[in-house]
This record gives structure tokens, C-alpha cells and sequence, in this order.
């Protein structure tokens, strides 16, 4: 495979590929000339995971890359039609962002359990207000994603001594880790008596949208909601509605429908909204695992080896077998 050319969309940082020295041609990409440079390409290398021009580039005839890696969790902005249709192997970063996410999910419900934000805006006040605080141990969650992110974050929580429910495509009825995993159509008769609502889940055809105005009216007034998942899973106007109207009593989005959230859209403002700038997974080292991951996955395809984190395409993640 020393004649391989590597394309990597998007290069600042650029990965450390140094083990593909010698191996193969890596060659770097814009956006503006994606589409004119696939044809000659074996493998691509989607570095830049928030872009969406694969979708749009990617050539419905001739030569393309045989393997497309992208380096993030959720391959949404990567499939499109044409990609899906042909035989092109998709993998993904799974096994890098799960524990970071998990513990950024426990940070959130702990702050706000803990009702760090009104500690320290007492502070900021010189104010001294004696409160009480939500305990943990025995709140329960639901948490929708049944995969590797969403199982990590189960477990986490329930090391913390929450009871936890995993809402994942089809039902489960003997999971080794949760007992029963329940299925998408569950949801509603789940969500009354959660206290935290965490979305994890792929974005697809059929999550899209999935939290909007029935999903918030259902929860309980007390209930926070935690979306690390993608943006456009949740209606954000209608959560926007739920906590003006303290249907919910709080939430936290690290995902959103338009990245980077402009400065005049309103959830800025919103009470008792945390907004982070999708950094959940991202912690110190992150870039140099998702090289390192790459070029593991890189030594599988030079010796002819199956690849890991496969995509099925037309589900759109990597199955939990």
C-alpha cells in the first residue's frame, strides 16, 4: 500500500501521521477542492468532522476512496446518499470520546444538583445564602442512546447512585450491563418520572426532532434535560418554551442546530440554561488519540484486516453487536 494516497480534509492542527511515512502519499484538502481531488484518493481522512462538504462532494461515478474515516462519533455530516449507496467503507472514532463525554454528562447533573451556578453567583455577590441541594443517590435517569457514548454515561451516572433506564433503537431484554434496554417507542411512558433526561443518540431520519414540545410536557417539573448528542435531535424553540414556562426546571446543551451558535440567538439568554461549544469529548490529548486511532485502523487496511468501528450506512453508526 506504499502507493496509497491518504486525503485529509481539514489540517489546523494537522493530525500527526508519522507512521504513514513511507506507506502512503498523505495529501492535505480544503473544502473548495474536496470534490476535484477525491477521484484520486484511496483513503479520506475526514479531520475537520464539523464540515459538511463531503456530503455534497462526494461523486456518484468513477474513481473515490475505498475508506473514509471521519473523527468523530457521529457520521451525520459525512453520509449522504451517494456515499451511502456505494461500497465505500465508513469507520469512525468510536472508543475515543466516550469516557470524557460520560464524565462532562456527570460534571452537568452534579452542578446542577449541587447548584454550583447560584453558589457561585452568591459569591460573585458577597452574599451569604444557606441553601439545600438535591441529593443523587436515588434520582433516576434516562438516558436515550444505547451506544458505546450513552452506555458510558449510564454507568457513570450510576456510580453516583442513580437509577438508570438506556432507551435504544429496539428493545433489549437481557443487556448485561442495564438489565433492559428499552426501545425509541418507550420514550414517552420513561420520561415522567426521570429526574434527568440526557440525549445521547445518533442523529438519523428518525431522531431528528426527537425532543421537542410532547417530549418536554411530559417530564416532570423538577426534571433537567442534557443533550450531548447532536444539535438537531432537539426542537430548540421548544425547549426554550419548557424553560420560560418552567415546564423543565433546567437544561444543558453542548450541541446545537447551527455551529457555532450565533450571538444573537436566544438561548444565550435563557434561564437556567448551560451552553457549552460542543467540548464534551474534547480533552487534553484528544487530537493525538484520533491520529493514533487512524493510523491503527490505517495498519488493518494496508494488511488486508477487517476494519474497526465499521458504520453500517444505512443505520448510521457502528452496530452494538
Amino acid at each position: 500500500m506504499s502507493d496509497s494516497t491518504v486525503l485529509v480534509l481539514g489540517s489546523d492542527p494537522p493530525p500527526k501521521l508519522d507512521r504513514l511515512t513511507g506507506r502512503a502519499r498523505v495529501r492535505f484538502t480544503d473544502e473548495a477542492s474536496l470534490a476535484s481531488r477525491l477521484p484520486s484518493a484511496d483513503v479520506l481522512l475526514v479531520w475537520d468532522f464539523t464540515s459538511d462538504v463531503v456530503r455534497r462532494a462526494w461523486p456518484e461515478h468513477g474513481p473515490r476512496p475505498r475508506w473514509v474515516h471521519t473523527a468523530s462519533a457521529g457520521v451525520d455530516r459525512v453520509l449522504g446518499p451517494a456515499l451511502i449507496a456505494d461500497d465505500t467503507v465508513v469507520t469512525n472514532a468510536r472508543g475515543i470520546y466516550e469516557q470524557p463525554i460520560a464524565e462532562y454528562v456527570a460534571g452537568l447533573v452534579i452542578a446542577m444538583a449541587k447548584d454550583f451556578h447560584g453558589s457561585w453567583e452568591l459569591q460573585r455577590q458577597r452574599r451569604w445564602q444557606h441553601r439545600e441541594t438535591l441529593r443523587l443517590a436515588g434520582t433516576r435517569a434516562v438516558v436515550v442512546g444505547s451506544g458505546p457514548i450513552g452506555r458510558a454515561i449510564g454507568n457513570t451516572l450510576k456510580a453516583l447512585g442513580v437509577a438508570v433506564e438506556l432507551v435504544g433503537r429496539r428493545e433489549r431484554t437481557a443487556d448485561p450491563e442495564f438489565g433492559r434496554v428499552h426501545p425509541t417507542e418507550a420514550l414517552h411512558g420513561l420520561l415522567g418520572p426521570a429526574d434527568w433526561v440526557i440525549c445521547a443518540a445518533p442523529l438519523t431520519g428518525t431522531t431528528r426532532g426527537l425532543f421537542g414540545r410532547a417530549e418536554f410536557a411530559r417530564m416532570k417539573p423538577t426534571a433537567r434535560f442534557v443533550n450531548v448528542g447532536r444539535g438537531p435531535l432537539v426542537v430548540e424553540e421548544d425547549l426554550v418554551a419548557a424553560l420560560r414556562g418552567w415546564r423543565i426546571a433546567a437544561a444543558a446543551l453542548d450541541v446545537f442546530e447551527r455551529e457555532p451558535l450565533p450571538a444573537d440567538s436566544p438561548l444565550w439568554d435563557v434561564p437556567h440554561l448551560i451552553v457549552s461549544p460542543h467540548m464534551s469529548g474534547d480533552t487534553q490529548g484528544w487530537r493525538t488519540a484520533l491520529a493514533e486511532q487512524f493510523q491503527d485502523n490505517f495498519d488493518r487496511w494496508a494488511a488486508g484486516q477487517p476494519l474497526r468501528n465499521v458504520v453500517d450506512k444505512r443505520l448510521g453508526y457502528v452496530p452494538v453487536r
